[in-house]
């Protein structure tokens, strides 16, 4: 029953242009605020790691590493602002404002296409690393690598203002009502978004990777079949290929990783649905690769766990300690 001084509105004083309060059942709304929450500190939490870890020790200066930074940026930023952004819009009124509104959208697509981009650069990079190994250290250096960094975010940038350029100038026109917070685009803008942000990039990405695992295993097997006894040049030879082969690997389950969390994310938009309508839980298993990326990292590579003892326990304050074996 509605009391009579509109409680159960978002803005009381506007009585019919209110919009009413969610009326998600309260126990689905402290069961989200609790995963919500949890998973958006811990997303931070781990993605600040990396990112310390990738700026701090200059010996994880490399041109994969450079790109793992910049997905960890992008993850840091889903941590700290569309996961809360999501808890507002799902278990209560938007009290932000309209610009605000358009503002979320506008960063949440940055973000979405930021890390896009850079699951395409991570797939070229282990491309070249694998198929073309001898020109890599000329094709792939950290001059270049930072570019097309910098290049990625600023194309994200440029796509999100040209992607919700209607909704930048003209603020909450799709809501109905004060305190609702939608983002709508038109059937074509979709349309584009859908080739641009998923069709283009996951077809790069599938075939860069199953071209490298084809090459992989053919390395793995030659490796296998040589002799034992080499000499030091060949043995040194070896041991990159197999730090190579490694990368791969763990690169590859880091994308698979992200497909997984990712598809599910435009399946719906594929079915006509509004992911950033709030009404489906895509969004929330797209969200939470961010956190599942640096999980990744600690199961495979060493230097972030070493890192992460570094950093925990204070080491890091030492002079000089940047230049330490973190390998």
């Amino acid at each position: 029953m509605e009391s009579p001084n509109g409680a159960d509105l978002c803005f009381p004083q506007l009585l019919n242009a209110s919009c009413r309060k969610p009326t998600i059942p309260r126990s689905e709304a402290v069961f989200l605020n609790i995963l919500l929450s949890s998973v958006s500190l811990l997303t931070v939490a781990l993605n600040l790691l990396v990112i310390i870890s990738v700026s701090y020790f200059r010996q994880l200066h490399t041109p994969t590493n450079i790109l793992l930074l910049s997905l960890a940026v992008s993850d840091f930023l889903v941590g700290l602002v569309l996961f809360p952004g999501e808890l507002l819009r799902k278990t209560a009124c938007w009290y932000l404002g309209d610009f605000m509104c358009v503002f979320y959208g506008c960063v949440s697509y940055i973000i979405t296409s930021a890390s896009i981009g850079d699951m395409v650069l991570i797939s070229v990079d282990r491309y070249v690393a694998i198929c073309d190994p001898l020109h890599y250290p000329t094709k792939v250096t950290l001059p270049k690598v930072k570019g097309c960094v910098v290049l990625c975010w600023l194309l994200s940038v440029l796509y999100s203002s040209l992607f919700l350029k209607d909704d930048l100038t003209q603020p909450g026109r799709h809501n109905f009502c004060y305190g609702e917070c939608l983002v709508i685009v038109t059937s074509m803008a979709g349309l584009a978004d859908l080739v641009l942000n998923f069709i283009a990039p996951v077809t790069v990405i599938i075939v860069l990777h199953m071209r490298v695992f084809v090459v992989a295993v053919s390395q793995a097997r030659a490796m296998r079949s040589r002799i034992t006894a080499v000499n030091h040049q060949q043995s040194v030879t070896l041991t990159s290929s197999k730090s190579e082969l490694k990368a791969a690997r763990t690169l590859g389950v880091l994308v698979v990783v992200f497909l997984m969390c990712f598809c599910p994310y435009y399946c719906v938009l594929l079915a006509g649905e509004n992911v950033l309508s709030g009404s489906s839980y895509a969004l929330y298993l797209f969200l939470f690769n961010s956190c599942l990326n640096p999980v990744i990292y600690a199961l495979f590579y060493p230097w972030f766990r070493n890192s992460v003892k570094l950093i925990i326990t204070l080491q890091i304050l030492q002079p000089g300690l940047c230049e330490v074996n973190i390998l």
